[in-house]
């Protein structure tokens, strides 16, 4: 491939980025834009690739590249299928009703908002949790700038929430792979984890001072729909059983369960004529689906030409410390997946309590930006005022809790190691 493609391709991506970011000023939808771009980069890659050898890996690159995105495309679906069941029911809103007080102040709201996604994300895997987070959050009613303060502590708490669990980050899952970390270690992580949304949330929280008085309009729900939450929550911990023990794919599971949630409809009726229990599929918002497409269409085209293997030379000159710091810094730009596995193949020499450090500042490291993680990218499809500029008002805050979150990392790995 000639040398100039390298660069064309990184200057495509750059300005895939810069699409997203610019979206409210060239007003052309990031997906749209984003999945231009990547296109187009493996379509240059197939052009500029034509000798035998090199098009046979660029065939293969692609395929891998496809294969993930449609385990992300089938588990997506899967998961906001049954959230826009649920959430067109008023089951979310239902269970939020009865464990909120009638009356609470609006720092108390964010607080519990946090750590519910924290929780639930633990439990979960990012996007399932995102999508519950979100549904919670519209259900409040909010006012459009308070919303914002309540995702991006949203946002932020679910992949925290996640980084201590093998199921609830593919990056945790595979340092853990690796033999870098164990899972006692990991699940300490929890604590420093938890202490950075704590302390997003309380540095959200101030200019926050009315009450929110919760206005307990339940709707009575059918058997039917409390059966079909049973099943959501019944994928999810098998998803999670069905990781660990037999290896078997989270979309896998998933779709089993989506399966189970059609019969399950049919069988108490509730799949009719008028209202068939497909139709829920058409209610997703496929925009989400195809800016994932944009987006890992051009981080596969990085891949593929190895742009991202340069990035572990910084470990040449910096501290390990430091450079997991920047590799957190780092994934907010980058997908963290392909960052780490750049980082696990290089084989970097560092000890145990540094891949801890790394696993959190990966897994959280994304929530810098919002396009930084699948959780911001969910979000952001479903809640209209939330854009790379409004949630960039939040940099600040999020790069303290982010840094004292790390900083408290470093101290476990030490109290670990000593």
């Amino acid at each position: 491939m000639p040398e100039s493609l390298y660069w064309i391709l990184i200057a495509l991506a750059i300005a895939g980025l810069l699409s997203v970011i610019l979206e409210e000023v060239i007003h052309v939808n990031k997906a749209q834009s984003v999945l231009f771009f990547g296109a187009l980069s493996w379509l240059l890659l197939f052009i500029f690739g034509s000798e035998a050898e090199t098009h046979q890996r660029v065939m293969e690159g692609l395929q891998e590249n496809i294969g993930e995105i449609a385990s992300l495309w089938l588990f997506l679906l899967s998961a906001m299928t049954f959230v826009a069941y649920l959430n067109k029911k008023g089951l979310i809103e239902n269970i939020t009703y009865r464990f909120l007080p009638q009356n609470i102040s609006e720092r108390q709201l964010l607080l519990v908002t946090g750590l519910f996604s924290f929780v639930f994300s633990s439990l979960a895997d990012n996007v399932t949790a995102t999508l519950v987070s979100v549904a919670l959050i519209l259900s409040l009613n909010l006012s459009a700038t308070k919303t914002l303060r309540f995702a991006t502590v949203s946002v932020f708490a679910v992949n925290s929430g996640g980084v201590a669990m093998i199921t609830g980050d593919v990056t945790t899952l595979m340092i853990f792979l690796a033999d870098k970390v164990s899972i006692p270690h990991l699940l300490m992580l929890a604590g420093p984890a938890l202490l950075a949304v704590v302390l997003l949330a309380t540095l959200l929280a101030r200019p926050l001072n009315d009450s929110v008085k919760i206005e307990r309009q339940t709707n009575e729900l059918q058997r039917v729909d409390v059966t079909i939450a049973i099943v959501f929550l019944l994928t999810i911990f098998a998803t999670i059983a069905g990781n660990v023990l037999f290896d078997i794919p989270p979309v896998l599971s998933f779709i089993s369960g989506l399966s189970v949630m059609f019969l399950v409809a049919r069988a108490f009726g509730e799949d009719t004529e008028n209202d068939p229990i497909m139709n829920y599929i058409r209610q997703i918002e496929f925009d989400t689906l195809m800016f994932f497409l944009g987006i890992l269409l051009l981080v596969g085209s990085l891949k593929e030409i190895h742009a991202l293997d340069s990035i572990v030379r910084i470990y040449e000159f910096l501290p390990a410390w430091a450079a997991n710091y920047s590799m957190g810094l780092l994934s907010a730009l980058i997908d963290n997946v392909p960052l780490t596995a750049a980082l696990l193949k290089a084989d970097v020499p560092m000890e145990m309590q540094d891949w801890l450090a790394l696993t959190y500042a990966v897994g959280v490291g994304g929530s810098l930006l919002i396009i930084g993680s699948a959780a911001g990218i969910v979000a952001m499809t479903k809640i209209n005022e939330l854009t790379f500029g409004s949630y960039l008002r939040f940099i600040v805050a999020l790069l303290i809790a982010y840094t004292v979150g790390y900083a408290a990392t470093l101290a476990l790995g030490t109290w670990i190691g000593s």
